[in-house]
């Protein structure tokens, strides 16, 4: 993945979290800003299936070589998909954060929240 690549079909988090939205379910990952800030992912702790997690709120962890951080989930729902891949091999998140390096599916609760979220262009503003 190149250096600062962010597709533009995702919606992002001011906390660098990223969703794909399809029909009443999103996908979440974390920003190749977040990874990169990260170094080297060794564990994700997810939250539970079936859990519900909050926008704007801790989810889970995420560990790396320099430090354990927060997953801040960009918006609300129940977690109907882990990704299990990362249980072996957590630094899919290094290698794909938006592909094979994706963290949780959720059924949304509240569709609205998603307009909430930056465009690719508005997220890459933030970070300069």
């Amino acid at each position: 993945m190149a250096a600062g690549n962010y597709p533009p079909e995702l919606r992002y988090h001011a906390e660098h979290g990223w969703a794909l939205v399809g029909g009443d379910q999103a996908t979440l990952g974390i920003s190749w800003f977040a990874q990169d800030a990260l170094g080297e992912v060794v564990f994700v702790e997810p939250p539970e299936l079936g859990a519900a997690i909050i926008a704007g709120e801790s989810y889970g962890e995420v560990e790396s070589l320099k430090a354990i951080s927060d997953l801040i989930a960009p918006l609300s729902g129940k977690v109907i998909e882990l990704n299990g891949a990362l249980a072996a091999d957590a630094e899919l998140i290094n290698a794909a954060p938006y592909g094979a390096g994706w963290l949780i599916k959720i059924q949304l609760s509240d569709h609205g929240e998603a307009g909430l979220l930056m465009s690719a262009e508005a997220y890459e503003a933030t970070l300069s």
